[in-house]
């Protein structure tokens, strides 16, 4: 009986649904464990070999925790939300649901069958509204919160009006846009709009102005990792930073307990890292420096800068001031005589995002024409603007220390502006800075020229200066985050819309519970009005029954995949967004598999949702994701024809130095083993149908070289075609095999030929022409040696992620026991169940033709019996004068004694001694035997 694998796979399939093996339900009896792959976008390309590598990894993980005992939750669903679909929209009419509808069908049909253990009872997809109902829902509490360093932890808004109300800002250490500080009796007096407007200061969702990446062919914000250079990723449109009024979410409220509770997690150390660095913890101080009417006019201030450092030890040696181009100090230091120059400086930068200013380390600024006062010497420092200084950083100014910093020095040479050395450096006298080549270090050494600080060290000098600050009252000490609240608004149509709409005085208020979920309104173009608003300001009757109109943009893609994980709990639940027990039991992600390229942004903001929603009561964890593995990526690996020169002939690759050739990529799917299907290649182009082949041998060798899988290179491999030809399970087997899961590698189709052959050798231990051979004999001592290291090897691969290695150890066990002529039930049975886990369907079917009534997927792991491994014998090399001669096989229990009578007795020895007598016998117990003649 031959393997007929896509009768196998499809039978047990049909099976698994059918029968719903995967549906989970919670049991208080079996310890759960939810293991979760990171939320895919359906996009129309469908997946191509890269994208299952971790949902397969996932899968085995989850079998074999089922076959373990666990209630496992494996969930499955779609980030529909997002700008594809959209702009597809724009380019055809169609509405982006319909294409997501149809991309999703196309997902579902490819991930089914791949023999995925999901359980798509609970299935679902963000821009369903009974799912984005609770996007919504979490935003209204977001809204409605602030934050509460004292206690911290977010807390109800209502709190924070009562505490206005009675002692207005007094007492108060709360997380807010801007310092500000007001009575009791200015709050009573307020109006309502400034009470909002004052409100929307200390919000956890609200409106403030912010730089974005503005992109006007798109109509709408990008976030970073949208733009590459000035231009957007998508379309490669044109990008300014622009100061625009956007919904925002006050992550950096969260910086401290994002940053702390990361010790707790099972994360790489290079992800944990990562998360630090975006977190960006930073102990320091503010100190005001005074901005003086004029630099003659010394003691005239028309206003300070505030600036936070992490050096305020280096205060003496700051020369200059320099400021963000969006810093809210520009208009204040902004003279009438620079002011062209300086507008001019802005308006360049804007086509500039922050990514790209970071990386790039070339010169470049404008004076702002104005003075401040350094309030340690009462020297006038200029004020400069340049774009290596990040709004979004401290205050958006620094404290240029040139002397002691490589951007400050480069920015001082570049402009001829004074250096100053503060610091001395262990083992260095000072030098004259002017014959500098780049700054001097200043993490450790002695202060110079720093009046009240000569002398000391850098750690003393520190302390001191903090001290010296908080007395002279012009600072303070203060700890900083780089971590930015998160934008939170798109200028798009297709996302979820913000449950908000404005009263009569223009006054943001959100909708009740009861009116959820807003619905996405229909309109006649996915594109902007022509007054320049979002394609919602296109919308009939968007607005309440009142007649109060709801807001124009909707949601960022990375709303409703931040929470998502919680709605797999509990995802029929029309009255919360998980129910109180089923959290209790789920509790959190146990294991999480994604790619490393959301190391910050989705795993940041997930985090926050997560923390925010446990300070309210509705989750029992503070952290979403235990244990996190990151999947490296499988690359492509092209294949190249050879056309000769003004031709359309095609030379072979081992022929072709004999012309004068061009290179073009051919689709990978046409070519096996690098070898071209010339038919099909004929039939691929039509420019190719009348094609010429210089070729080889009969055959036409490709040539080929790795690199990114993409449609433009024609090297993405459809798992479609692999399974038609190999079968799910040889897919699975293969790309586990091609190496570590979280390194990246390249797929190669040459090698799924010995995989398949693998599988086929597997068969043939059940099945032999006649029919079933197993056998109720027992096992031999040697096929439960090989089945009981098989059985340690992948339960201890498996735990650790290792799946290469245990798809090599099946191949070695196949070997041995193919090698042994193995029919005994006593092996080939377990050895079905550790194969499950990898190849569910050809396990399925040998399972049930072994005479099993019920599915694999709730047979017990087996059990290591490390007797079975236990040597009774050893191989002992006898050397005679250091040369091994024989090997004599002993008991594993002889003594030394034992063995040098055995040995000496033996005839190969007598035959080797030639009647001489021996002068010594070295017996080194379980290794050697030699004898010295």
């Amino acid at each position: 009986m031959e393997y007929n694998f896509r009768a196998i796979e499809a039978r047990w399939q049909e099976y698994w649904q059918a029968k719903n093996v995967y549906r989970v339900t919670e049991d208080p009896s079996r310890p759960p464990y939810y293991i979760l792959d990171m939320f895919p976008y359906p996009s129309g390309a469908g997946l191509h070999v890269g994208h299952p590598l971790g949902y397969i990894a996932s899968d085995i993980f989850t079998r074999y925790k089922r076959l373990r005992g666990f209630n496992v939750l494996h969930p499955m669903g779609y980030d529909a939300f997002g700008l594809p679909a959209e702009q597809y929209a724009i380019q055809t009419g169609q509405h982006p649901e319909i294409t997501t509808r149809e991309n999703i069908r196309r997902y579902r049909e490819q991930l089914d069958r791949i023999g995925f253990s999901f359980d798509w009872s609970r299935e679902i997809c963000t821009s369903d509204p009974k799912y984005y109902h609770w996007t919504q829902w979490v935003f209204i509490r977001l809204f409605h919160s602030y934050y509460d360093n004292t206690r911290d932890q977010a807390r109800p808004i209502d709190e924070l009006i009562q505490h206005f109300t009675t002692k207005g800002t007094e007492g108060l250490d709360i997380s807010q846009s801007e310092e500000i500080s007001f009575t009791a009796e200015e709050w009573n007096q307020w109006d309502e709009v400034k009470r909002q407007e004052t409100l929307m200061n200390y919000r956890l969702a609200y409106l403030g102005e912010t730089m974005v990446n503005w992109c006007e062919a798109l109509g709408t914000v990008l976030a970073n990792d949208e733009v590459s250079e000035g231009v957007s990723v998508r379309g490669g449109h044109p990008v300014v930073q622009r100061k625009m009024k956007q919904w925002c979410l006050r992550v950096s409220a969260y910086a401290g307990r994002l940053l702390s509770s990361l010790d707790n997690l099972e994360w790489s150390e290079s992800l944990k890292e990562s998360q630090r660095n975006w977190i960006g913890k930073s102990e320091g101080a503010e100190v005001r420096f005074p901005v003086l009417a004029s630099k003659e006019q010394k003691g005239v201030h028309k206003g300070e800068l505030t600036v936070f450092t992490t050096r305020i030890d280096t205060i003496f040696g700051v020369t200059f001031m320099v400021l963000a181009p969006e810093s809210n100090y520009v208009p204040l230091v902004t003279t009438p005589e620079q002011k062209a120059s300086v507008e001019e400086y802005l308006e360049a930068t804007k086509r500039r995002t922050e990514r790209d200013r970071m990386a790039d380390r070339r010169v470049s600024g404008v004076f702002s024409g104005s003075y401040a006062e350094n309030p340690l010497t009462g020297e006038a420092i200029p004020i400069w603007i340049s774009d290596y200084v990040l709004a979004g950083y401290g205050t958006g100014a620094v404290m240029a220390v040139p002397g002691h910093d490589s951007r400050d020095f480069a920015f001082a040479r570049h402009f001829d502006l004074p250096i100053i050395q503060v610091v001395l450096p262990h083992d260095e006298g000072p030098t004259d800075p002017s014959t500098w080549t780049e700054s001097k270090d200043s993490k450790a050494g002695t202060l110079i020229n720093s009046g009240l600080l000569n002398g000391l060290s850098v750690s003393d000098a520190i302390t001191k200066m903090k001290d010296y600050l908080a007395q002279q009252q012009l600072g303070r000490v203060r700890t900083n985050y780089r971590l930015r609240d998160a934008i939170f608004s798109r200028q798009r149509y297709w996302g979820e819309p913000f449950p908000i709409y404005y009263d009569e005085q223009g006054i943001a208020r959100t909708v009740s519970d009861d009116e959820l979920p807003l619905c996405l309104p229909e309109v006649d173009k996915f594109l902007p009005t022509s007054d320049g608003q979002p394609p919602l300001g296109r919308a009939e009757g968007w607005h309440t029954k009142e007649g109060y109109p709801y807001e124009l943009s909707t949601m960022p893609g990375f709303a409703g995949s931040s929470a998502y994980y919680l709605r797999y709990m509990d995802p029929h639940n029309d009255k919360a967004l998980v129910g109180r027990e089923k959290n209790a039991y789920w509790r959190h992600v146990d294991l999480y598999v994604g790619g490393a390229e959301h190391a910050t942004g989705h795993l940041i903001y997930s985090r926050f949702w997560n923390k925010f929603l446990f300070d309210l009561g509705i989750i029992v964890e503070d952290e979403p994701f235990r244990k996190l593995v990151n999947q490296g990526m499988i690359q492509g690996r092209s294949n190249f024809v050879y056309r000769i020169k003004d031709t359309n002939t095609f030379v072979s690759l081992g022929l072709k130095d004999s012309y004068e050739t061009t290179p073009i990529h051919v689709d990978v799917n046409i070519v096996y083993n690098d070898q071209l299907d010339l038919e099909a290649f004929k039939a691929w182009r039509p420019e190719y149908a009348t094609a010429d082949f210089i070729l080889e041998d009969g055959k036409y060798i490709c040539g080929w070289a790795v690199e990114k899988m993409s449609k433009s290179m024609y090297n993405v491999v459809n798992p479609d075609h692999i399974i038609e030809r190999y079968g799910a399970d040889t897919l699975r087997l293969y790309e586990m095999f091609l190496g570590p899961i979280e390194q990246s590698k390249p797929w190669d189709t040459n090698g799924i030929d010995g995989v398949h052959r693998f599988l086929k050798k597997l068969w043939s231990l059940y099945y032999s022409t006649d029919g079933l051979r197993v056998t109720k004999t027992s096992a031999t001592k040697e096929e439960l040696k090989s089945l009981h290291k098989l059985i340690k090897k992948v339960t201890q691969d498996i735990e650790q992620f290792s799946f290469n290695t245990s798809v090599a150890a099946f191949m070695i066990c196949i070997n041995e026991l193919q090698g042994m002529k193995t029919s005994s039930h006593e092996v080939l049975h377990p050895l079905l169940i550790l194969l499950a886990p990898f190849a569910p369907h050809i396990a399925e079917e040998l399972w049930h033709a072994l005479g099993e009534e019920a599915s694999i997927t709730s047979a017990p792991w087996p059990e290591y019996n490390e007797s079975h491994l236990v040597e009774d014998s050893i191989k002992y090399p006898v050397s005679f004068n250091g040369k091994t001669r024989f090997t004599l096989e002993l008991p594993t229990t002889a003594s030394r004694e034992e063995i040098e009578r055995a040995v000496l007795a033996n005839d190969e020895t007598q035959r080797w001694l030639e009647g001489k007598s021996p002068k010594k016998v070295i017996v080194v117990l379980g290794r050697i035997i030699n004898i010295v003649l």
